[in-house]
């Protein structure tokens, strides 16, 4: 599976950005997917994940109240959507997916499948 992601940008503080990652072929039901960012200088870091029936969502509690996931299944694609945005969420941004249990999820070692990142700058 290929994943692609797409949407980051530079937007000013308190902005919204949506990225959006799509797979190669059809996911609907199958994996975990997860969204995860690297700053300069960090480890990659677990932003947020969408569960297989997509019906759960689990986020950081830096991004808890101002990210959302969903998906349409339609189109293998998977949003994350950033309201709030603040400098500190500068960093490349990675979709993954995979079949972590619950627990694991922050876990970017359960991951299979990687979109190449795309960067997304939060200006003060």
């Amino acid at each position: 599976v290929q994943l692609q992601a797409s949407g980051g940008g530079l937007v000013q503080a308190g902005g919204s950005l949506r990225l959006s990652c799509t797979a190669s072929e059809r996911t609907a039901g199958s994996y975990v997917w997860a969204w995860f960012r690297r700053a300069p200088g960090k480890e990659r870091e677990f932003v947020g994940a969408l569960t297989r029936s997509g019906g759960r969502t689990v986020f950081a509690d830096s991004v808890k109240g101002r990210f959302t996931i969903s998906r349409d299944n339609a189109k293998d694609t998977v949003y994350l959507q950033m309201n709030s945005l603040k400098t500190e969420d500068t960093a490349v941004y990675y979709c993954g997916i995979g079949r972590p249990a619950f627990s694991a999820v922050p876990n970017p070692q359960m991951y299979y499948y990687w979109g190449q990142g795309t960067q997304v700058t939060v200006s003060s």
